[in-house]
């Protein structure tokens, strides 16, 4: 039990809690969202609640969808919904916007790199996947969809809905788009390596 806490659930919430205050650095940075948080930052707008509640609210919606699709989710799928956008609403509270361009864009590339570590250490629990990446393995499932494919028609749709109810589209977006992946493979690799070193163990990689 102990090394559950230790080496899976402790990873994974400390992961959750870092995407969150990924997300707070690029809604600060005011250059682009990525395709969800476009959403939830739009839906907020309109639902007159903070970004982090709205992807909180997003979530339990998105699970419904888990149903039809046939998905069941893990400890690791209800953490997802309940600490990523809280932590996001606690770090915007004591965090300002910054007004020079170059803070903005170290914030921006910083929740990027942000993200990727954030997932370094809560993938590879295997505790579950989140609300939207289990309606992609959903799709992939049910409908015999790529991933790849699966992935890109659940965020095209986030953000474009995203977009008509307000939610910030910028470079940003794009840059997010072209540059998580790469960055959050990287961050694997490095984890591998890292506990290697310390275990002795081999790891595999996501």
């Amino acid at each position: 039990m102990f090394d559950f806490l230790l080496k899976r659930l402790l990873p994974l919430l400390i992961g959750f809690v870092i995407w969150g205050l990924a997300v707070a650095l690029q809604v600060r940075a005011d250059l682009g969202l990525s395709p969800w948080d476009v959403f939830h930052q739009g839906l907020g707008n309109h639902l007159g609640i903070g970004i982090g509640w709205a992807g909180v609210v997003t979530s339990v919606g998105v699970l419904l969808l888990w149903i039809p699709l046939k998905m069941k989710p893990g400890i690791g799928t209800v953490l997802n919904a309940l600490v990523i956008g809280p932590s996001a609403e606690f770090f915007l509270s004591v965090m300002d916007a910054p007004d020079n361009i170059v803070i903005r864009w170290s914030y921006m590339l910083g929740g990027i790199l942000l993200m990727a570590v954030g997932s370094a250490l809560y993938l590879p629990a295997r505790l579950g996947t989140g609300p939207r990446d289990g309606v992609m393995v959903g799709l992939n499932k049910k409908f015999e969809f790529s991933i790849r494919l699966s992935r890109t028609i659940v965020e095209v749709m986030a953000l474009v809905v995203g977009y008509l109810l307000g939610g910030t589209v910028g470079l940003g977006t794009i840059i997010i788009a072209i540059g998580l992946g790469p960055t959050v493979q990287a961050c694997l690799q490095a984890r591998r390596w890292l506990v290697e070193r310390v275990t002795g163990v081999p790891q595999s990689v996501l």
